[in-house]
């Protein structure tokens, strides 16, 4: 059960940050740059997406994905839809991984060394998952503060949860 609320977690956040990129009216703002934010919402995008997809399909899925760390902070000016694209094989590389990913793998260490340690599968699925929702809120934050608009696209809500769409 915590594998699958990890898995829809993580798909409604990607959901959420596809929400964002499309809610700029000019596609060229979400590559400007805000002073004080280290990074742009495309940047941003490009980032989550190489790190899910290194991370759980690579590392978890055996996907083959090689990740191009550099070229996450280094690419600019990618249309949104390409983006959108990034992150639609994003959510498939998780689809694939957690259909076949075990409940037992959960307190298993992690594959592959993080930073100088080695956590266990559950453990840094969730840090996963903060990392995923954190870059979510710098997008909102971004776009608010580019566009002026102060309107949500709503992400986060608890009535997208897997647990309220059941009843």
């Amino acid at each position: 059960m915590f594998i699958e609320h990890i898995h829809h977690i993580m798909i409604r956040e990607l959901e959420g940050m596809k929400r964002e990129l499309l809610a700029y009216r000019d596609e060229a703002d979400i590559w400007r740059s805000v002073p004080g934010l280290p990074n742009t919402a495309g940047t941003i995008a490009l980032h989550v997406a190489g790190n899910l997809q290194h991370f759980v399909g690579a590392q978890l899925g055996s996907s083959g994905y090689v990740r191009d760390r550099e070229a996450e902070f280094g690419r600019r000016d990618v249309p949104v839809s390409e983006m959108v694209e990034e992150l639609d094989k994003t959510i498939a590389a998780l689809d694939a991984t957690f259909a076949t990913l075990e409940e037992e793998a959960m307190d298993r260490p992690f594959p592959q060394e993080v930073a100088g340690v080695r956590p266990t599968v559950g453990e840094f699925m969730v840090h996963l998952v903060a990392h995923l929702a954190y870059h979510l809120g710098q997008i909102d934050y971004h776009r608010r503060s580019i566009t002026g608009d102060a309107t949500t696209v709503g992400v986060l809500s608890p009535r997208d949860l897997k647990s309220a769409a059941d009843t």
